[in-house]
Protein backbone atom coordinates (compact mmCIF):
# COMPACT_ATOMS: atom_id res chain seq x y z
CA UNK A 1 0.00 0.00 0.00
CA UNK A 2 3.21 2.19 0.71
CA UNK A 3 4.49 1.62 -2.61
CA UNK A 4 1.57 2.43 -4.43
CA UNK A 5 1.27 5.52 -2.60
CA UNK A 6 4.80 6.28 -3.17
CA UNK A 7 4.29 5.52 -6.52
CA UNK A 8 1.48 8.01 -7.32
CA UNK A 9 3.04 10.87 -5.13
CA UNK A 10 6.54 10.42 -7.74
CA UNK A 11 3.92 10.88 -10.57
CA UNK A 12 2.45 13.78 -9.60
CA UNK A 13 5.96 14.94 -9.00
CA UNK A 14 7.00 14.42 -12.10
CA UNK A 15 3.95 15.90 -13.84
CA UNK A 16 4.25 18.92 -11.83
CA UNK A 17 7.72 19.24 -13.56
CA UNK A 18 6.40 19.61 -16.40
CA UNK A 19 6.13 23.59 -17.73
CA UNK A 20 3.30 24.99 -18.60
CA UNK A 21 4.32 25.66 -21.92
CA UNK A 22 4.65 21.90 -22.73
CA UNK A 23 0.81 21.55 -21.57
CA UNK A 24 0.19 24.33 -23.49
CA UNK A 25 1.53 22.56 -27.01
CA UNK A 26 -0.38 19.73 -26.28
CA UNK A 27 -3.29 20.98 -25.51
CA UNK A 28 -3.27 22.96 -28.80
CA UNK A 29 -2.97 19.57 -30.71
CA UNK A 30 -5.37 17.61 -28.97
CA UNK A 31 -8.08 20.87 -30.05
CA UNK A 32 -6.53 20.52 -33.82
CA UNK A 33 -6.71 17.09 -34.36
CA UNK A 34 -10.57 17.13 -32.70
CA UNK A 35 -11.40 20.04 -34.95
CA UNK A 36 -10.13 18.05 -37.86
CA UNK A 37 -11.80 14.82 -36.16
CA UNK A 38 -15.06 16.80 -37.06
CA UNK A 39 -14.35 18.88 -39.94
CA UNK A 40 -13.42 15.66 -42.57
CA UNK A 41 -16.85 13.40 -42.91
CA UNK A 42 -16.74 9.63 -41.69
CA UNK A 43 -14.45 7.53 -43.37
CA UNK A 44 -13.28 10.10 -45.92
CA UNK A 45 -9.59 9.45 -43.91
CA UNK A 46 -6.85 7.85 -45.57
CA UNK A 47 -7.88 4.05 -46.09
CA UNK A 48 -10.03 4.78 -42.88
CA UNK A 49 -12.68 1.88 -44.00
CA UNK A 50 -10.29 -0.43 -43.86
CA UNK A 51 -8.75 0.84 -40.29
CA UNK A 52 -12.06 0.78 -39.03
CA UNK A 53 -12.62 -2.68 -40.23
CA UNK A 54 -9.26 -3.97 -38.40
CA UNK A 55 -10.27 -2.48 -34.97
CA UNK A 56 -14.26 -4.52 -35.49
CA UNK A 57 -12.68 -7.19 -36.24
CA UNK A 58 -10.41 -7.28 -33.62
CA UNK A 59 -13.39 -6.02 -31.07
CA UNK A 60 -15.75 -8.33 -32.35
CA UNK A 61 -13.90 -11.69 -32.80
CA UNK A 62 -10.67 -11.41 -30.70
CA UNK A 63 -9.28 -12.14 -34.03
CA UNK A 64 -6.63 -10.52 -36.35
CA UNK A 65 -7.52 -9.99 -40.28
CA UNK A 66 -5.95 -12.57 -42.73
CA UNK A 67 -6.14 -12.62 -46.26
CA UNK A 68 -9.30 -14.26 -48.23
CA UNK A 69 -8.90 -15.77 -51.42
CA UNK A 70 -11.76 -14.03 -52.52
CA UNK A 71 -13.01 -11.22 -54.36
CA UNK A 72 -15.44 -10.71 -51.81
CA UNK A 73 -15.61 -7.36 -49.69
CA UNK A 74 -13.56 -8.16 -46.34
CA UNK A 75 -15.41 -4.96 -44.51
CA UNK A 76 -18.84 -6.28 -41.77
CA UNK A 77 -22.11 -5.95 -43.56
CA UNK A 78 -22.77 -3.26 -41.01
CA UNK A 79 -20.09 -1.60 -42.16
CA UNK A 80 -20.46 -1.45 -46.21
CA UNK A 81 -24.23 -0.47 -45.74
CA UNK A 82 -22.65 2.76 -43.65
CA UNK A 83 -20.27 3.59 -46.54
CA UNK A 84 -22.89 2.61 -48.75
CA UNK A 85 -25.74 5.24 -46.79
CA UNK A 86 -22.25 7.47 -46.68
CA UNK A 87 -22.00 7.91 -50.60
CA UNK A 88 -18.54 7.15 -49.85
CA UNK A 89 -17.44 5.99 -52.53
CA UNK A 90 -18.91 8.08 -55.04
CA UNK A 91 -17.53 10.53 -53.09
CA UNK A 92 -13.90 9.75 -52.95
CA UNK A 93 -11.30 10.99 -55.59
CA UNK A 94 -14.68 12.93 -56.91
CA UNK A 95 -13.75 16.87 -55.84
CA UNK A 96 -16.65 17.81 -57.54
CA UNK A 97 -19.34 15.54 -55.31
CA UNK A 98 -19.62 16.76 -52.10
CA UNK A 99 -20.94 15.10 -48.90
CA UNK A 100 -24.42 14.06 -47.77
CA UNK A 101 -26.54 17.23 -46.13
CA UNK A 102 -30.13 16.59 -46.88
CA UNK A 103 -32.40 15.53 -44.46
CA UNK A 104 -33.50 12.60 -46.52
CA UNK A 105 -29.56 11.51 -46.69
CA UNK A 106 -29.27 11.57 -43.13
CA UNK A 107 -32.71 9.87 -42.33
CA UNK A 108 -31.18 6.83 -44.96
CA UNK A 109 -28.04 6.80 -43.03
CA UNK A 110 -29.47 6.51 -39.54
CA UNK A 111 -31.69 4.15 -40.51
CA UNK A 112 -28.58 2.18 -42.02
CA UNK A 113 -26.63 2.63 -39.00
CA UNK A 114 -30.01 1.49 -36.69
CA UNK A 115 -30.75 -1.53 -39.10
CA UNK A 116 -28.47 -4.26 -36.57
CA UNK A 117 -26.49 -6.30 -39.22
CA UNK A 118 -23.19 -8.20 -38.63
CA UNK A 119 -20.41 -6.63 -37.01
CA UNK A 120 -17.88 -9.55 -38.66
CA UNK A 121 -16.92 -9.64 -42.14
CA UNK A 122 -14.77 -12.28 -43.83
CA UNK A 123 -12.22 -11.49 -41.55
CA UNK A 124 -9.61 -9.43 -44.28
CA UNK A 125 -9.31 -5.60 -44.32
CA UNK A 126 -7.66 -4.07 -47.41
CA UNK A 127 -4.89 -2.71 -47.19
CA UNK A 128 -4.61 -2.88 -43.07
CA UNK A 129 -4.56 -7.13 -43.22
CA UNK A 130 -0.80 -6.80 -43.10
CA UNK A 131 -0.38 -4.24 -39.95
CA UNK A 132 0.61 -5.10 -36.74
CA UNK A 133 -2.60 -5.01 -33.94
CA UNK A 134 -0.93 -2.72 -31.21
CA UNK A 135 -3.06 0.56 -32.78
CA UNK A 136 -6.05 -1.34 -33.16
CA UNK A 137 -6.18 -3.37 -29.97
CA UNK A 138 -6.16 -0.15 -27.95
CA UNK A 139 -8.45 1.49 -30.80
CA UNK A 140 -11.09 -1.43 -29.46
CA UNK A 141 -11.60 0.62 -26.27
CA UNK A 142 -13.14 4.07 -27.90
CA UNK A 143 -15.13 1.41 -30.09
CA UNK A 144 -16.68 -0.51 -27.41
CA UNK A 145 -17.36 2.75 -26.03
CA UNK A 146 -19.58 3.80 -29.27
CA UNK A 147 -22.23 1.50 -27.94
CA UNK A 148 -22.27 -0.02 -31.74
CA UNK A 149 -23.36 3.09 -33.38
CA UNK A 150 -20.43 3.34 -36.49
CA UNK A 151 -20.61 7.18 -36.34
CA UNK A 152 -20.12 7.45 -32.60
CA UNK A 153 -17.37 4.71 -32.48
CA UNK A 154 -15.31 6.33 -35.45
CA UNK A 155 -15.84 9.76 -33.90
CA UNK A 156 -14.62 8.44 -30.30
CA UNK A 157 -11.69 6.35 -32.07
CA UNK A 158 -11.03 9.90 -34.13
CA UNK A 159 -10.41 11.76 -30.76
CA UNK A 160 -8.08 8.93 -29.49
CA UNK A 161 -5.92 10.23 -32.27
CA UNK A 162 -6.31 13.50 -31.13
CA UNK A 163 -4.77 12.70 -28.01
CA UNK A 164 -2.09 11.00 -29.48
CA UNK A 165 -1.40 14.14 -31.01
CA UNK A 166 -1.32 15.86 -28.39
CA UNK A 167 1.20 13.61 -26.54
CA UNK A 168 3.21 13.97 -29.90
CA UNK A 169 3.99 17.72 -28.99
CA UNK A 170 4.83 17.15 -25.84
CA UNK A 171 7.12 14.97 -26.38
CA UNK A 172 8.38 16.94 -29.40
CA UNK A 173 8.99 19.84 -26.80
CA UNK A 174 10.93 17.97 -24.80
CA UNK A 175 13.16 16.42 -27.77
CA UNK A 176 13.41 20.26 -28.36
CA UNK A 177 14.23 21.36 -24.79
CA UNK A 178 16.96 18.81 -24.56
CA UNK A 179 18.87 19.10 -28.23
CA UNK A 180 18.32 22.63 -28.13
CA UNK A 181 18.28 24.23 -24.48
CA UNK A 182 19.88 27.54 -25.28
CA UNK A 183 17.13 29.05 -25.92
CA UNK A 184 14.29 27.63 -24.14
CA UNK A 185 11.16 29.78 -25.65
CA UNK A 186 12.58 29.40 -29.04
CA UNK A 187 12.00 25.12 -28.48
CA UNK A 188 7.99 26.08 -27.60
CA UNK A 189 7.77 27.80 -30.80
CA UNK A 190 8.99 25.13 -32.57
CA UNK A 191 6.70 22.42 -30.71
CA UNK A 192 3.31 24.92 -31.19
CA UNK A 193 4.35 25.47 -35.23
CA UNK A 194 4.06 20.98 -34.90
CA UNK A 195 1.18 21.31 -32.89
CA UNK A 196 -0.68 22.90 -35.89
CA UNK A 197 1.02 21.78 -38.74
CA UNK A 198 -2.30 20.84 -40.79
CA UNK A 199 -1.39 17.64 -42.35
CA UNK A 200 -0.77 16.13 -38.98
CA UNK A 201 -3.47 17.93 -37.81
CA UNK A 202 -5.56 16.24 -40.48
CA UNK A 203 -3.81 12.50 -39.55
CA UNK A 204 -4.75 13.13 -35.85
CA UNK A 205 -8.17 13.90 -36.85
CA UNK A 206 -8.59 10.38 -38.75
CA UNK A 207 -8.50 6.89 -37.62
CA UNK A 208 -4.51 5.87 -38.55
CA UNK A 209 -1.91 3.76 -37.09
CA UNK A 210 -0.21 6.61 -38.24
CA UNK A 211 -1.25 8.85 -35.37
CA UNK A 212 0.49 6.56 -32.89
CA UNK A 213 3.56 5.66 -35.02
CA UNK A 214 4.11 9.90 -34.60
CA UNK A 215 3.87 9.89 -30.62
CA UNK A 216 6.30 6.66 -30.55
CA UNK A 217 8.43 8.14 -33.09
CA UNK A 218 9.02 11.29 -31.08
CA UNK A 219 9.59 9.19 -27.91
CA UNK A 220 12.16 7.50 -29.42
CA UNK A 221 13.72 10.68 -30.77
CA UNK A 222 13.72 12.08 -26.88
CA UNK A 223 15.08 9.06 -25.66
CA UNK A 224 18.11 9.09 -28.25
CA UNK A 225 18.94 12.68 -27.37
CA UNK A 226 18.60 12.19 -23.65
CA UNK A 227 21.41 9.42 -24.41
CA UNK A 228 23.82 11.42 -26.11
CA UNK A 229 23.65 14.04 -23.39
CA UNK A 230 22.74 12.45 -20.08
CA UNK A 231 24.18 9.24 -21.22
CA UNK A 232 22.22 5.87 -21.88
CA UNK A 233 21.58 4.56 -18.11
CA UNK A 234 19.98 1.30 -17.95
CA UNK A 235 16.32 2.84 -17.05
CA UNK A 236 16.38 4.48 -20.38
CA UNK A 237 17.93 1.50 -22.10
CA UNK A 238 14.70 -0.53 -21.02
CA UNK A 239 12.19 2.68 -22.06
CA UNK A 240 13.59 2.88 -25.16
CA UNK A 241 13.60 -0.71 -25.47
CA UNK A 242 9.90 -0.82 -25.01
CA UNK A 243 9.01 2.51 -27.33
CA UNK A 244 11.53 0.30 -30.62
CA UNK A 245 9.21 -3.01 -29.79
CA UNK A 246 5.91 -0.80 -29.33
CA UNK A 247 6.91 0.87 -32.92
CA UNK A 248 7.85 -2.23 -34.64
CA UNK A 249 4.04 -3.48 -33.49
CA UNK A 250 2.37 -0.14 -34.78
CA UNK A 251 2.93 0.21 -38.06
CA UNK A 252 5.20 -1.54 -40.67
CA UNK A 253 6.87 1.46 -41.87
CA UNK A 254 9.10 1.97 -38.60
CA UNK A 255 11.39 -0.10 -40.08
CA UNK A 256 12.80 2.48 -42.06
CA UNK A 257 13.36 4.72 -38.89
CA UNK A 258 14.73 1.05 -36.90
CA UNK A 259 18.51 1.13 -38.69
CA UNK A 260 19.30 4.54 -37.76
CA UNK A 261 17.78 3.79 -34.08
CA UNK A 262 19.75 0.95 -34.16
CA UNK A 263 22.94 2.63 -35.20
CA UNK A 264 22.58 5.48 -32.47
CA UNK A 265 22.03 3.18 -29.77
CA UNK A 266 25.77 1.01 -30.83
CA UNK A 267 26.93 4.58 -31.40
CA UNK A 268 25.75 5.54 -27.58
CA UNK A 269 27.36 2.22 -26.69
CA UNK A 270 30.71 2.45 -27.73
CA UNK A 271 31.24 6.25 -26.44
CA UNK A 272 29.73 5.02 -22.56
CA UNK A 273 32.62 2.29 -23.28
CA UNK A 274 35.52 4.18 -23.87
CA UNK A 275 34.92 5.91 -20.75
CA UNK A 276 33.63 3.25 -18.58
CA UNK A 277 34.86 0.14 -19.86
CA UNK A 278 32.86 -2.49 -21.77
CA UNK A 279 29.99 -2.92 -19.11
CA UNK A 280 28.40 0.48 -20.80
CA UNK A 281 27.66 -1.78 -23.52
CA UNK A 282 25.35 -4.02 -21.29
CA UNK A 283 22.64 -0.59 -21.91
CA UNK A 284 22.81 -0.08 -25.79
CA UNK A 285 22.42 -4.24 -26.07
CA UNK A 286 19.20 -3.71 -23.34
CA UNK A 287 17.42 -1.55 -25.55
CA UNK A 288 18.37 -3.67 -28.75
CA UNK A 289 17.22 -6.95 -27.05
CA UNK A 290 13.77 -5.54 -25.91
CA UNK A 291 13.14 -3.50 -29.38
CA UNK A 292 13.80 -6.20 -31.62
CA UNK A 293 12.09 -8.85 -29.67
CA UNK A 294 8.76 -8.68 -31.70
CA UNK A 295 10.26 -9.44 -35.12
CA UNK A 296 12.24 -11.96 -33.83
CA UNK A 297 9.51 -13.88 -31.88
CA UNK A 298 7.17 -12.62 -35.23
CA UNK A 299 10.39 -14.62 -37.40
CA UNK A 300 10.60 -18.11 -35.09
CA UNK A 301 6.81 -18.12 -34.79
CA UNK A 302 6.23 -18.18 -38.97
CA UNK A 303 9.56 -20.23 -39.27
CA UNK A 304 7.81 -22.93 -37.07
CA UNK A 305 5.06 -23.04 -38.59
CA UNK A 306 6.12 -22.72 -42.23
CA UNK A 307 4.91 -19.21 -43.19
CA UNK A 308 6.36 -16.54 -45.11
CA UNK A 309 9.35 -14.85 -42.80
CA UNK A 310 7.02 -11.99 -42.47
CA UNK A 311 3.91 -12.94 -42.81
CA UNK A 312 1.70 -11.02 -45.37
CA UNK A 313 3.92 -8.17 -45.08
CA UNK A 314 7.07 -10.65 -46.78
CA UNK A 315 5.24 -9.93 -50.49
CA UNK A 316 3.47 -5.92 -49.54
CA UNK A 317 4.90 -2.88 -49.11
CA UNK A 318 8.50 -3.73 -47.82
CA UNK A 319 10.01 -5.54 -51.04
CA UNK A 320 13.10 -4.41 -52.05
CA UNK A 321 13.46 -6.99 -54.80
CA UNK A 322 10.92 -6.29 -57.43
CA UNK A 323 12.64 -5.44 -60.93
CA UNK A 324 15.93 -4.54 -61.48
CA UNK A 325 18.37 -3.08 -58.60
CA UNK A 326 19.49 -0.17 -60.56
CA UNK A 327 15.80 0.69 -61.97
CA UNK A 328 15.12 0.75 -58.29
CA UNK A 329 17.57 2.48 -56.83
CA UNK A 330 17.29 5.37 -59.91
CA UNK A 331 13.46 5.52 -58.82
CA UNK A 332 13.95 6.16 -55.72
CA UNK A 333 16.74 8.88 -56.00
CA UNK A 334 14.66 10.52 -58.61
CA UNK A 335 11.41 10.69 -55.81
CA UNK A 336 13.27 13.12 -53.88
CA UNK A 337 16.39 14.41 -55.94
CA UNK A 338 16.80 15.40 -59.78
CA UNK A 339 17.96 12.93 -62.18
CA UNK A 340 21.81 12.11 -62.99
CA UNK A 341 22.93 11.06 -66.31
CA UNK A 342 22.41 7.42 -67.45
CA UNK A 343 19.34 6.93 -64.75
CA UNK A 344 16.05 5.93 -66.19
CA UNK A 345 13.74 9.22 -66.61
CA UNK A 346 10.54 7.92 -64.54
CA UNK A 347 9.36 11.23 -63.97
CA UNK A 348 9.36 13.05 -66.96
CA UNK A 349 7.98 16.64 -66.54
CA UNK A 350 7.85 16.49 -62.87
CA UNK A 351 10.18 18.41 -60.33
CA UNK A 352 9.30 15.98 -57.43
CA UNK A 353 11.12 17.48 -54.53
CA UNK A 354 8.58 20.51 -55.46
CA UNK A 355 5.33 19.05 -56.96
CA UNK A 356 5.52 15.88 -54.92
CA UNK A 357 6.90 16.37 -51.41
CA UNK A 358 6.39 20.46 -50.57
CA UNK A 359 3.49 21.14 -52.45
CA UNK A 360 1.51 17.84 -51.34
CA UNK A 361 2.89 18.76 -47.64
CA UNK A 362 1.55 22.38 -47.72
CA UNK A 363 -1.49 20.74 -48.44
CA UNK A 364 -2.94 16.94 -49.29
CA UNK A 365 -6.07 16.42 -47.78
CA UNK A 366 -9.08 13.67 -47.60
CA UNK A 367 -8.64 10.88 -50.47
CA UNK A 368 -5.59 12.80 -51.98
CA UNK A 369 -8.14 14.87 -53.63
CA UNK A 370 -8.30 17.88 -51.63
CA UNK A 371 -4.93 20.97 -52.36
CA UNK A 372 -4.80 24.38 -52.42
CA UNK A 373 -4.00 26.41 -55.82
CA UNK A 374 -0.46 26.95 -56.80
CA UNK A 375 -0.48 30.72 -56.10
CA UNK A 376 -0.89 29.50 -52.32
CA UNK A 377 2.00 26.93 -52.76
CA UNK A 378 4.43 29.70 -54.40
CA UNK A 379 4.02 31.78 -50.79
CA UNK A 380 4.54 28.67 -48.83
CA UNK A 381 7.80 28.40 -50.79
CA UNK A 382 8.59 31.91 -50.43
CA UNK A 383 8.06 31.37 -46.32
CA UNK A 384 9.72 28.11 -46.29
CA UNK A 385 12.92 29.62 -47.84
CA UNK A 386 13.16 32.37 -44.95
CA UNK A 387 12.85 29.70 -42.35
CA UNK A 388 15.60 27.43 -44.19
CA UNK A 389 17.53 30.45 -44.75
CA UNK A 390 17.21 31.23 -40.63
CA UNK A 391 17.97 28.11 -39.91
CA UNK A 392 21.34 27.87 -41.77
CA UNK A 393 22.38 30.66 -40.36
CA UNK A 394 22.33 29.94 -37.15
CA UNK A 395 24.14 26.60 -38.10
CA UNK A 396 26.89 28.45 -39.38
CA UNK A 397 26.53 30.86 -36.16
CA UNK A 398 26.82 27.58 -33.81
CA UNK A 399 29.38 25.49 -36.12
CA UNK A 400 31.85 24.49 -33.41
CA UNK A 401 29.17 23.43 -31.80
CA UNK A 402 27.38 21.51 -34.08
CA UNK A 403 31.44 20.22 -34.75
CA UNK A 404 31.36 18.56 -32.05
CA UNK A 405 27.55 17.25 -32.12
CA UNK A 406 28.12 15.82 -35.56
CA UNK A 407 27.66 12.15 -34.67
CA UNK A 408 24.51 12.81 -32.69
CA UNK A 409 22.99 14.61 -35.94
CA UNK A 410 24.38 11.78 -38.37
CA UNK A 411 22.07 9.68 -36.58
CA UNK A 412 18.40 11.62 -36.81
CA UNK A 413 20.05 12.23 -40.43
CA UNK A 414 20.59 8.26 -40.68
CA UNK A 415 16.71 8.21 -39.82
CA UNK A 416 15.16 10.17 -41.80
CA UNK A 417 16.88 8.47 -44.70
CA UNK A 418 15.91 5.47 -43.80
CA UNK A 419 12.12 6.66 -43.72
CA UNK A 420 12.92 8.16 -46.73
CA UNK A 421 14.03 4.67 -48.17
CA UNK A 422 11.69 3.09 -47.33
CA UNK A 423 8.78 5.31 -48.84
CA UNK A 424 10.53 4.81 -52.22
CA UNK A 425 11.16 1.11 -51.89
CA UNK A 426 7.59 0.59 -51.30
CA UNK A 427 6.52 3.73 -54.04
CA UNK A 428 8.61 1.22 -57.05
CA UNK A 429 7.22 -1.60 -55.33
CA UNK A 430 3.75 -0.45 -55.88
CA UNK A 431 4.78 1.03 -59.44
CA UNK A 432 6.23 -2.46 -60.47
CA UNK A 433 2.90 -4.36 -59.05
CA UNK A 434 -0.07 -2.11 -61.02
CA UNK A 435 2.25 -1.56 -63.96
CA UNK A 436 1.83 2.31 -63.37
CA UNK A 437 3.44 5.02 -64.83
CA UNK A 438 4.89 6.16 -61.29
CA UNK A 439 4.20 5.06 -57.75
CA UNK A 440 3.19 7.47 -54.86
CA UNK A 441 4.46 10.05 -52.58
CA UNK A 442 3.04 10.94 -49.94
CA UNK A 443 3.97 13.46 -47.16
CA UNK A 444 1.96 11.80 -44.54
CA UNK A 445 4.61 9.15 -44.52
CA UNK A 446 7.66 11.31 -43.06
CA UNK A 447 5.34 12.68 -40.28
CA UNK A 448 7.79 10.30 -37.82
CA UNK A 449 10.07 12.57 -38.81
CA UNK A 450 8.25 15.87 -36.99
CA UNK A 451 10.49 16.47 -34.26
CA UNK A 452 13.13 17.55 -36.36
CA UNK A 453 10.70 19.93 -38.09
CA UNK A 454 9.93 21.46 -34.72
CA UNK A 455 14.38 21.63 -34.91
CA UNK A 456 14.63 23.44 -37.84
CA UNK A 457 11.96 25.95 -36.61
CA UNK A 458 13.41 26.78 -33.03
CA UNK A 459 16.51 27.16 -34.89
CA UNK A 460 15.32 29.53 -37.27
CA UNK A 461 13.85 31.54 -34.51
CA UNK A 462 17.56 31.35 -33.33
CA UNK A 463 19.06 32.44 -36.06
CA UNK A 464 17.03 36.08 -36.39
CA UNK A 465 18.91 37.31 -33.36
CA UNK A 466 18.28 38.40 -30.25
CA UNK A 467 16.55 41.30 -30.78
CA UNK A 468 14.55 40.14 -33.44
CA UNK A 469 13.84 36.39 -32.27
CA UNK A 470 10.62 36.99 -30.49
CA UNK A 471 9.25 39.11 -33.49
CA UNK A 472 10.15 36.39 -35.37
CA UNK A 473 9.10 33.06 -33.64
CA UNK A 474 5.36 34.95 -33.22
CA UNK A 475 5.68 35.50 -37.37
CA UNK A 476 6.37 32.03 -37.95
CA UNK A 477 3.98 30.86 -35.38
CA UNK A 478 0.81 33.13 -36.84
CA UNK A 479 1.81 31.43 -40.40
CA UNK A 480 1.73 28.07 -39.36
CA UNK A 481 -1.78 28.54 -37.65
CA UNK A 482 -3.02 30.11 -40.71
CA UNK A 483 -2.16 27.29 -42.71
CA UNK A 484 -4.01 25.15 -40.29
CA UNK A 485 -6.97 27.03 -40.41
CA UNK A 486 -7.04 28.26 -44.02
CA UNK A 487 -6.25 24.21 -44.61
CA UNK A 488 -9.31 23.23 -42.79
CA UNK A 489 -11.88 26.24 -44.45
CA UNK A 490 -10.27 23.94 -47.64
CA UNK A 491 -11.66 20.94 -46.51
CA UNK A 492 -15.14 22.69 -45.31
CA UNK A 493 -15.18 24.26 -48.49
CA UNK A 494 -14.75 20.51 -50.63
CA UNK A 495 -16.72 18.30 -48.62
CA UNK A 496 -19.94 21.51 -47.59
CA UNK A 497 -19.37 24.34 -50.38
Amino acid sequence: MLERRGSVVNLRAALGRVPAAAWMCALIAFLNGAAWSIITPPFQGRDEPAHFAYVQLLAETGTLPHTVASEQSGYSPEEALVLEGLRQEEIKLSPEIPAISSMSEQRTLMRDINEGLSRVGSGEVGVATSEPPLYYAIETIPYAMGAGNTLAQLELMRLAGALLAAITALLTFFFLREVLPGVPWAATVGAACVAVQPLFGFMSGTLNPDTMLYAVSAAVFLCLARGFRRGLTRNLAVATGVLIAAGFLTKLNFVGLAPGVFAGLLLLGVREARSRGRGALQSPAIAAGIGASPVLLYVLVNGLSNHPTLGSASGGTLSFTNGSIFHEISYIWELYLPRLPGMVHYFAGVFTLRDIWFNRFVGLYGWIDTQFPDWVENIALVLAAAIALLCGRELIIRRKTLRSRLPEVAIYAAMGIGVLLLVGAASYSSRIATGGVEGFGDPRYLLPMLPLLGAVVTLAVRGAGRRWAPATGAVILVAFLAHDIFSQLQVIARYYG
